[in-house]
């Protein structure tokens, strides 16, 4: 089999795999083929990618001749379109949002896979590309806070007086808002953090955050981790306790999001108006609207004093590691896929196999995908 790894398009650094990973799918029998220039913005060189056995070969070539194509990014429908049904594709094109890539993989019979759709179970842990980038998320989140914030974080005591540490709130418990937790209170700021899912009350409390607790939550076993649709009666007392928080903080970092739709407002004009001036709001739900009423994706907008940075992409501003990451954890589900003689085995019997999948033969083969494009 031949591996094909992509360079990415746009602003993003980061590449699918970095040599050394390169070096891996070599012994396990498997030819990799590198697009020219593939890992530059991540610091890795063509020569280093040669070194782990790789060859390098223009676009057009990798698309021809690889079998499995890699990269990070979505593809472009136009991309698509180049594409014979033989290829199968996997990448992090988030299939629950993007249907029309669904849609055009179907069209043209090719098998697909997305990173974003690995199951949430223990065994496919070290395939979660989804809490390897929340993690470097929640980590830059903080430390542009702090580099935005006209305030210090931690509590100083000078000659010149006593500075009372910065207030930090956390919209969202999960991997991204944990590490914000965490990194907020090695900086010295006071954290008080919210989530529907009071199973994470313990894990925030244990970071030396105070955790918000809005009673009547509803939960979802079935939901694999994440929050769900809440009632309209909880979501009016929700809101009034994270206005008036909101607007005390000098930080709020915005982390919830609903797979499939569009992450929830929990900030709206509202409690921005109530913020203090020179506050900082860094939302990572950008991408899917925001959990800010006033965020637009990539993009800082000052209101009424107060800052908001919308920016749902912060592994792409540290490509070395988060390459590193997302690299072993595609590594760990390509084992999956490959044979004893380095061949293609897309075996359906795995249920990390079926699950990642999204189209194969032009049917979609996961079921959550199946319901969002049939509703």
């Amino acid at each position: 089999m031949i591996t094909g790894l992509l360079k990415e398009t746009g602003l993003e650094q980061r590449v699918a795999l970095l040599p050394e990973m390169v070096a891996n799918l070599v012994r396990l029998k498997v030819e990799v083929y590198v697009e020219k220039g593939a890992g530059t913005a991540a610091f890795q060189p063509d020569e280093a990618y040669v070194q782990a056995g790789a060859t390098i070969h223009t676009r057009d070539e990798v698309l021809k001749k690889a079998d499995l194509l890699v990269q990070i990014g979505e593809p472009s429908v136009e991309l698509i379109s180049q594409l014979e049904s033989s290829k199968v594709w996997l990448s992090q094109y988030n299939p629950l949002w993007n249907t029309d890539l669904v849609k055009k993989f179907i069209e043209k019979g090719i098998s697909s896979f997305s990173m974003d759709s690995i199951p949430r179970t223990t065994r496919a842990q070290a395939m979660d590309v989804l809490s390897s980038m929340a993690t470097v998320a929640g980590y830059k989140a903080v430390l542009q806070a702090a580099f935005e914030l006209p305030n210090f974080f931690p509590m100083f005591m000078t000659a010149a007086g006593t500075i009372r540490p910065a207030t930090v709130l956390v919209l969202g418990a999960g991997v991204a808002g944990l590490q914000s937790i965490a990194i907020a209170r090695k900086l010295g700021a006071q954290v008080q953090a919210f989530d529907v899912r009071s199973a994470v009350k313990e894990e925030v409390m244990s970071l030396g955050a105070k955790f918000i607790e809005v009673e009547g939550a509803k939960e979802d076993s079935a939901a694999g981790g994440y929050a769900v649709e809440q009632s309209e009666d909880f979501k009016t007392k929700q809101q009034q306790m994270i206005n008036d928080y909101a607007a005390k903080a000098n930080v709020v970092i915005c982390t919830a999001q609903i797979p499939g739709r569009k992450a929830p407002v929990l900030l709206p004009k509202v409690a921005i108006e109530n913020m203090k001036p020179g506050s900082v709001v860094i939302d990572l739900a950008a991408s899917t609207g925001g959990n800010c009423e006033l965020t637009k994706n990539n993009e800082t907008v000052v209101f009424n004093g107060v800052k908001i940075i919308g920016q749902s992409n912060y592994p792409s501003q540290m490509p070395v590691d988060a390459s590193k990451m997302f690299g072993k954890n595609m590594f760990n589900f390509l084992q999956l896929i490959i044979s004893e003689d380095g061949s293609l085995n897309l075996n359906f019997e795995d249920d990390i196999v079926k699950g990642t999948c999204i189209t194969h033969k032009g049917e979609i083969l996961n079921e959550r995908v199946k319901s969002v494009i049939r509703s």
